[in-house]
């Protein structure tokens, strides 16, 4: 799930099957994904503490424990993560202000809509990735909405119309029989 969908924390245990929680989470930083991950787990010494956190965990957490500390475990995982968000996202010329939701392309003000600069944000943190459509209608929608086939495709049209129309550059991709990816051209 970590490789194909955008997570905001992951709790991992280090006894699971197959494999071991160590190694997958290895797996997951070697392929770059810096999503924040508490290790859950029995293990308790020293040194299974720190093996864990060298293998890239941001917290451990040892059962017994109770829920109410592994929530607020949680959300500190959660604060550090928009803590370190940058400010400013920027593509070729495109500028997006994440604090004030300012977008401005070559210099000029683009006025979106909320859930258009919604979109835009988040194919900017995942600059350069493809991002498929359910991503996309998970990450923009709530669970309850009721979605059409195309409104992805309309989103993505509008997005397009504000953002590249009047530039040479393009830098919304549709990348066929996938998604769409935002990125600078080659």
């Amino acid at each position: 799930m970590a490789e194909h969908f955008p997570l905001d924390a992951i709790v991992l245990d280090i006894t699971i099957p197959v494999t071991d929680g160590l190694t997958l989470l290895g797996r997951i930083r070697n392929k770059g994904n810096m999503t924040p991950v508490m290790l859950l787990t029995a293990r308790d010494s020293i040194l299974d503490k720190i093996k864990g956190l060298d293998a890239g965990a941001d917290d451990y957490l040892t059962k017994p424990f109770v829920f109410g500390e592994l929530l607020a475990r949680i959300r500190s995982l959660l604060r550090r993560k928009a803590a370190v968000k940058e400010a400013v996202v920027r593509i070729a010329d495109l500028e997006i202000n994440t604090a004030s939701h300012e977008v401005r392309r070559a210099g000029k003000p683009v006025t979106l809509s909320a859930r258009e600069y919604a979109l835009l944000e988040y194919l900017a943190y995942r600059k350069g990735s493809v991002v498929t459509r359910t991503e996309i209608v998970e990450h923009i929608y709530n669970e309850d909405a009721e979605m059409d086939s195309n409104v992805v495709d309309v989103y993505i049209n509008y997005l397009r119309n504000k953002v590249d129309k009047d530039f040479g550059e393009k830098l919304i991709h549709t990348v066929r029989g996938a998604g769409y990816m935002l990125k600078e051209e080659e």
